[in-house]
């Protein structure tokens, strides 16, 4: 049990470090803008993908409040 334990620390990690570079992409692409080399085209993805959820009704709604539950109730442990 163990060795799942150190995955789902490694996994819980990587995904907190991978949210912060989400944010820190969202912030230096609004305030420098779209031609930075790495963060480029991130807000451009998340305005098609909010799009793309907005246009599937109910659908799209359902699916954002998966998502947020999956981010909310996960604990690294």
């Amino acid at each position: 049990m163990t060795g799942i334990s150190t995955v789902k620390t490694w996994i819980g990690a990587l995904t907190d470090i991978s949210l912060m570079l989400l944010g820190l992409a969202i912030v230096t692409a609004v305030l420098v803008g779209n031609q930075l080399p790495f963060f480029g085209g991130v807000v451009a993805n998340l305005v098609e993908l909010v799009k793309s959820l907005g246009s599937n009704g109910l659908v799209g709604l359902i699916v954002l409040g998966i998502i947020l539950w999956i981010f909310s109730n996960r604990s690294v442990s």
